[in-house]
């Protein structure tokens, strides 16, 4: 028996300090036919990598709600967040997001000339 008597079994998401769902990953890489075996540490790491890209996500897109004193993060706050970071903007380069709007850019042809 593992574990001392009388506590509650852990999470695999617990033991690993995470709040993505190791135990649903791992059923969803099993399920999904990605390869014929999937190692223990696949979906772990797997929790980590997507934990990780949705705070740094959810970080600068509050950042951007913030900027427009808003509370709430909105599509349009989602993509200022993206496309305004190299790495995740290079990341998610093919991906629209709904509602999402472009960023503000006037190209300097447009704009008027001081002589």
């Amino acid at each position: 028996m593992s574990g001392s008597s009388g506590t509650q079994p852990s999470t695999r998401s617990a033991k690993a300090g995470l709040q993505f769902p190791v135990g649903r990953l791992r059923r969803l890489l099993r399920d999904g036919n990605y390869a014929r075996r999937i190692e223990a540490g696949a979906p772990v790491y797997l929790a980590a990598v997507l934990e990780y890209l949705t705070a740094d996500i959810l970080e600068l897109a509050g950042n951007a709600a913030g900027e427009n004193k808003k509370h709430r993060i909105t599509p349009r706050h989602l993509q200022l967040a993206i496309r305004t970071d190299d790495e995740l903007d290079s990341l998610l380069a093919n991906v629209t997001i709904a509602e999402g709007g472009v960023l503000p850019n006037i190209h300097q042809v447009l704009m008027p000339s001081h002589h």
